[in-house]
């Protein structure tokens, strides 16, 4: 599941995986002190979710990119396993992600009709 690298829906999903790194890197703070996760843990967790985003923001026009979005897309949900308020924070995002992935293969499909 991808869209076409010229689809301006792309940037936008650029972006969303950006923020998504962000709130990706501030759960590490919360995971240490609300969570009470080790340093490591907490480092190791949120690290790896915001290298993740940062590698498909980066990657998404290559077809590898779609495959690290996605995967982002879970790791972000997955990460309220470590500290709760991410299952809301990561489904508000994939939310997001999936909406304007709609968005742009209904502009692929307006595009190919017209």
């Amino acid at each position: 599941m991808k869209l076409v690298p010229t689809n301006p829906m792309n940037r936008v999903l650029m972006t969303i995986l950006l923020f998504e790194a962000i709130c990706c890197g501030l759960a590490i703070p919360g995971m240490i002190q609300v969570a009470d996760a080790s340093v490591g843990l907490a480092f190791g967790l949120g690290g790896t979710a915001l290298v993740l985003c940062l590698a498909a923001s980066g990657t998404l026009r290559r077809p590898f990119g779609w495959v690290l979005a996605w995967a982002a897309q879970v790791a972000c949900i997955a990460l309220g396993f470590a500290v709760a308020m991410m299952f809301a924070v990561g489904a508000m995002f994939a939310l997001l992600f999936v909406i304007s992935f709609v968005l742009g293969r209904r502009l692929e499909a307006t595009r190919t009709a017209g």
